[in-house]
Parts: C-alpha cells; sequence; structure tokens
C-alpha cells in the first residue's frame, strides 16, 4: 500500500519472540468499558500480541497488519480471524465493532483516515484506544548504557514517527470523548539475552545494520553486561501510555 511503512517485515519473527508482553490489568479496564464484547479489532496487530489477550474478552477478534510477514508469525486462539489490510482501510462492516485497540503503532498512521474507518465501524457506543510504551528501565547502571545506546549509537537511525513515543503520545490528535485510565506498566523479568533480542525488534536497529553492514547491538553487549553485574535476570519497566476514547 502507498504509504505504508514496513519497517518490521525483515525481523517479524524476533519481533514475535522479544516483544513484551502487556498486563492483564489494561485489558481488564478496556473490556470493561464497552456494553457488548462481540467484536474487538486490533488494529495493526504485529505479532498478535494484544489480540490473543482479547480474544478472552471478546467473542471474535479481527486481528489485522499491513505487513503480511508479520501476520505469518502471528499466534492467538481460534476465535481471532487474522488479515491483511492497511488501518486506514479496513475489510470490516459498518457499526460492527465494540472495541478498537491499536498498540504500538498508531504513530505509523494516517491519522484522518484511521478515524473515519474507526468511525464508519464502531457500534454506537464504541470505545477506541491506543497505546505505546516509552523506553524501558531496569538499574541505574544499565539505564545509563541503555540511554547512550538509545541516543548516541543508533539515534539518527529512528524515523521521525518515533517522536510521537517520545512525547507520550500527547502530540497525536485523538477526536474522541476522552475516557480517564489508570495508569499502567509492562513489568518482566528479563535475562540481559532477553533484553538483547528485544533490541534487534527496533527499527533502528535494523536501519543501522542495513546501512554499516555492523550490528550496534554486539557492539555495545560487553557495556551491557558490565552494567548488568552477572545477575541471571533482572526486573525490566516500561511506561505505558494510553489514550482511549469513546467514538460515539
Amino acid at each position: 500500500m502507498a504509504g505504508f511503512k514496513d519497517l518490521f517485515s525483515k525481523q517479524s519473527k524476533e519481533y514475535a519472540a522479544s516483544r513484551p508482553t502487556y498486563p492483564r490489568a489494561l485489558f481488564d479496564f478496556l473490556a470493561g468499558l464497552v456494553e457488548k464484547r462481540e467484536l474487538a479489532w486490533d488494529c495493526a496487530t504485529g505479532n498478535g500480541q494484544a489480540a490473543a489477550i482479547l480474544a478472552e474478552y471478546f467473542e471474535k477478534v479481527v486481528a489485522s497488519d499491513a505487513s503480511a510477514k508479520q501476520i505469518e508469525n502471528a499466534r492467538a486462539g481460534p476465535n481471532v480471524r487474522f488479515a491483511v489490510f492497511p488501518a486506514e482501510k479496513a475489510e470490516l462492516n459498518d457499526a460492527s465493532v465494540d472495541l478498537i485497540t491499536v498498540a504500538q503503532a498508531i504513530h505509523w498512521f494516517r491519522f484522518d483516515d484511521f478515524y473515519r474507518e474507526a468511525r464508519r465501524v464502531a457500534r454506537k457506543g464504541g470505545v477506541i484506544a491506543a497505546w505505546t510504551y516509552g523506553l524501558h528501565s531496569s538499574s541505574p547502571e544499565v539505564d545509563a548504557v541503555t540511554q547512550r545506546f538509545y541516543k548516541d549509537v543508533i539515534g539518527r537511525y529512528w524515523p521521525k514517527e518515533i517522536r510521537h513515543v517520545e512525547n507520550r503520545y500527547e502530540d497525536i490528535p485523538f477526536p474522541f470523548r476522552r475516557i480517564d485510565a489508570p495508569v499502567f506498566q509492562i513489568e518482566l523479568e528479563w535475562s540481559l539475552r532477553d533484553l538483547a533480542g528485544y533490541l534487534y525488534t527496533w527499527s533502528s536497529v535494523q536501519r543501522y545494520m542495513q546501512e554499516n553492514g555492523s550490528d550496534p547491538v554486539e557492539k555495545t553487549y560487553p557495556d551491557f553486561e558490565k552494567a548488568w553485574g552477572g545477575a541471571a535476570k533482572m526486573k525490566v519497566t516500561w511506561p505505558i501510555y494510553l489514550k482511549a476514547g469513546r467514538i460515539h
């Protein structure tokens, strides 16, 4: 599709294996916002993480992505239908969706076109929720290496849309009646190898490797290893920035 930035297909398997999972409390909150739980649309589903959990709350889930490669590596329950189509041109019926979710992806969209589709497919009283997570944190020593890696090593390889994430989605238009939401965060116990696998899913890392023919994670790994201090695992947290609203 013209205008679609496909930055993740090359590392779709790594993406599926290494992206952090979202907290259950987030989905408890979202499911509690809608009167009916017949159909949820997980837009730009990626590896299907959000769709798999939504399937426990809704009778049916449509999980779509513009990347066929992402869909090939996506996994979820039997009541999830995976489909390849762009967010701005949904293959969904009018007034059919109770909840629309966009996890870590709305900053790539053409906002006006997507919101037009959201209004078309949403039932009366339907809800839309879009969230992203910020830069992870663990220990002060590891965080210092992470900041240097993020800014100094791969900083110029990020696409411009990363600014929306850095701004906590505050600069993304959201023309719906806002719903106040609790504060959520992701908390995982990860090894240093887990963290390295996650860094490889970053589009900036992939672009660095493509343009330079070298591996920035491998180069920085000794610094991470020293900062990690020999621990088998460490708690890693990500702040979640959520926008939720009533569509009609």
